[in-house]
């Protein structure tokens, strides 16, 4: 899930508040008669000391009061000096707790309590130093997903249909790109555009990602069609190492094209993919190398991801179901 991080401006600071922005953080807490020079700067969230609670855990009963608030809907943060058995009986009670957070260590810390982790992080003047790696990690980051080589038995020719490409408002990495399949069980990691040829640019903000219909892994452990995408949705992004992050849609672009349908196995198990018959279109070899469609074979391994069958809505669920 993805942490909401607030920066403490106080005293205020116009060059901390700048870095904030640009940062990415979503919002601010500083002094009231400071709130009008923030917003003057960027377009943000701010909040005053007087519009939250900042709970010293000092006794049990201090825990009490925190899940007292955040059942009647006040915002909560614990004051440094939190400690993880407070806030594990806190998280396993309710949901919306903020953790202030005073170092690059405590912040990482906050965000995998419970393996979920607090839901906002008040990061404090003392870490300002760290805080686009705070940011990068727990608002991009997704943590990381166990990739297979799976070996590919067919490559057939399937007329045209209409393909999605995933152009995204960041600019990728050679063996980084989406998981896309015909079965949320068996997605297949798709390049992006990040290779050169004598005939066409790279782009590497870009994923051509296949047919309308495929499943493709989302943020969260959630799936959606390609073609429910649109601007602004999270895509997530993933590399031939498994570590994983989100990118913003900046734009989709469907349109009819000659189609291959691959077919890969691994371990018994049977997996498929549509994907535009064109030289650009890549997936990855184990080595974190572009293979392209045209050149690939009967035979050669390719990177994807396996899992237990069962959406509703994009939404994991147990049920018996096949797809193929």
């Amino acid at each position: 899930m993805t942490k909401e991080i607030w920066l403490k401006v106080v005293p205020f600071d116009k060059n901390v508040i700048t870095l904030g922005l640009e940062s990415g953080v979503d919002g601010f807490v500083v002094e009231a008669a400071d709130a009008d020079k923030v917003l003057a700067l960027g377009r943000t969230q701010v909040m005053t000391p007087d519009q939250f609670e900042l709970i010293p855990i000092c006794c049990k009963d201090d825990e009490g009061t925190a899940i007292d608030s955040l059942k009647a809907c006040r915002p909560v943060f614990l004051a440094q000096g939190w400690e993880i058995i407070p806030v594990e009986n806190i998280l396993a009670c309710t949901e919306g707790l903020g953790l202030e957070c005073e170092s690059l260590d405590r912040a990482r810390l906050a965000a995998g309590v419970l393996e979920r982790g607090a839901d906002k992080l008040l990061i404090t003047p003392e870490a300002v130093c760290d805080l686009k790696t705070i940011v990068n990690e727990l608002k991009l980051s997704q943590g990381t997903m166990e990739l297979v080589p799976a070996t590919i038995t067919k490559i057939e020719h399937a007329g045209l249909g209409h393909r999605v490409c995933v152009d995204t408002t960041s600019i990728l990495k050679t063996g980084e790109g989406m998981l896309v399949g015909n079965s949320s069980a068996f997605t297949f990691l798709v390049n992006a555009e990040t290779e050169s040829n004598p005939y066409v640019a790279a782009r590497p903000f870009r994923i051509n990602a296949g047919a309308v219909h495929a499943y493709c892994q989302m943020p969260g452990d959630k799936t959606r069609y390609l073609e429910e995408l649109a601007s602004g949705s999270e895509v997530l992004i993933v590399s031939h190492k498994g570590a994983t992050k989100t990118a913003v849609v900046g734009r989709i672009k469907t349109e009819i094209r000659p189609m291959l349908l691959i077919t890969a196995e691994v371990g018994g198990k049977e997996g498929k993919v549509f994907l535009q018959n064109a030289e650009t279109i890549r997936l990855v070899t184990p080595e974190g190398k572009p293979v392209s469609v045209v050149a690939l074979k009967e035979g050669d391994t390719v990177l994807v991801s396996t899992d237990v069958a069962g959406r509703h809505f994009g939404m994991r669920i147990a049920e018996e179901i096949k797809e193929g």
